[in-house]
C-alpha cells in the first residue's frame, strides 16, 4: 500500500489564513537535512530558509469532490526551501518537508496514507483579538504572537534580506514540493496551483518553537513573516521520476 503514499490523485482546500515565518541560517547548517537529489535554495549564496507554515484550510478534499465532503483542518508545516533538477534539465524551485502537525487526528491519519509528510496530531489554540493574533501549542511547546498586516511593517532587525521584494521569494508556498526515497533512489515531484496569491508583511512581536532547538537549530534568525487570506488551492497528482547521483557533482545529471 506504499503507493498511496505517493500523492495519487489530485487535492484541493481553500486557505482561510496561512502565515509563514521564515527563518534564515548559514546554508552549512541546513545541508544535512535535505537528500542528494536536492540543493538548498540561497540568498546571496550565503544564507538557506527553514519556513514555519500556519494553514487554516477549509474543505480539504479530493479534486472535483462535493465541498460537503470536504474536511477543515489547522496544519503546521516546516519546510526547507530547496531547488531540484529534473531529468529534462529544468530547475524547480520547491520545499523539503521536515515535520508536519495538524490539530486533528483524522488528517493525522488520512495524511500519512496518502503522503510522505509525517503528520502528527497535536493541541492548536488560535485567538484575535483587534490587530493581535495569538497561535500556540502546549504539546508542541511554540507560540507565535503577531500584528498587522499592513504597510507599515518593518522587516526583523536581523534579517538578510534588504527589502520586502526580496523576502517574497521565501514566502512560500513555492511551486513544488519534493519528497525521496532512498529506497528505490525515486523522486516524489508535487505541485501546487494557487491563484490570487499575494502575501502581505505581519509583524512578529514574539515567536518560540521548540522543536527547532531540538535540531540545535535555536540560532535561526527571523527573515521575514508574511500572511494570505482567502485563497482557493490544488495540488496535483504526485509525479515520479528516477534519480541517480551524478558523476560530476557540479551537475544535477
Amino acid at each position: 500500500m506504499q503507493f498511496l503514499k505517493n500523492h495519487p490523485f489530485a487535492v484541493e482546500a481553500f486557505f482561510e489564513q496561512s502565515l509563514v515565518l521564515t527563518f534564515a541560517l548559514p546554508k552549512a547548517q541546513l545541508q544535512g537535512f535535505i537528500p542528494a537529489c536536492l540543493e538548498l535554495d540561497t540568498f546571496e549564496d550565503q544564507w538557506a530558509f527553514l519556513a514555519v507554515a500556519l494553514v487554516q484550510t477549509k474543505d480539504l478534499r479530493p479534486k472535483g469532490f462535493p465541498k460537503f465532503m470536504g474536511h477543515d483542518f489547522f496544519l503546521i508545516g516546516y519546510r526547507i526551501f530547496v531547488r531540484y533538477t529534473n531529468r529534462a534539465g529544468k530547475r524547480l524551485r520547491g520545499l523539503y518537508i521536515l515535520k508536519s502537525e495538524t490539530d486533528q487526528k483524522k488528517m493525522e491519519y488520512l495524511g500519512n496514507i496518502f503522503t510522505h509528510y509525517n503528520y502528527t496530531t497535536t493541541d492548536i489554540a488560535r485567538q484575535t483579538v483587534g490587530n493581535k493574533t495569538t497561535i500556540n501549542s502546549t504539546k508542541s511547546g511554540f507560540e507565535v504572537v503577531l500584528h498587522g498586516p499592513g504597510p507599515e511593517v518593518s522587516l526583523p532587525e536581523q534579517s538578510p534580506f534588504p527589502d520586502w521584494k526580496s523576502a517574497r521569494r521565501f514566502a512560500g508556498p513555492l511551486p513544488h514540493t519534493f519528497t525521496y526515497n532512498a529506497q528505490n533512489n525515486t523522486v516524489l515531484i508535487i505541485e501546487g496551483v494557487r491563484q490570487f496569491w499575494t502575501p502581505e508583511p505581519v509583524h512578529v512581536q514574539h515567536y518560540d518553537f521548540a522543536w527547532l532547538r531540538e535540531l540545535h537549530l535555536d540560532n535561526a534568525v527571523l527573515a521575514s513573516a508574511f500572511e494570505v487570506k482567502n485563497i482557493p488551492y490544488h495540488w496535483k497528482k504526485g509525479t515520479i521520476e528516477q534519480w541517480h547521483q551524478p558523476e560530476n557533482p557540479d551537475k544535477a545529471y
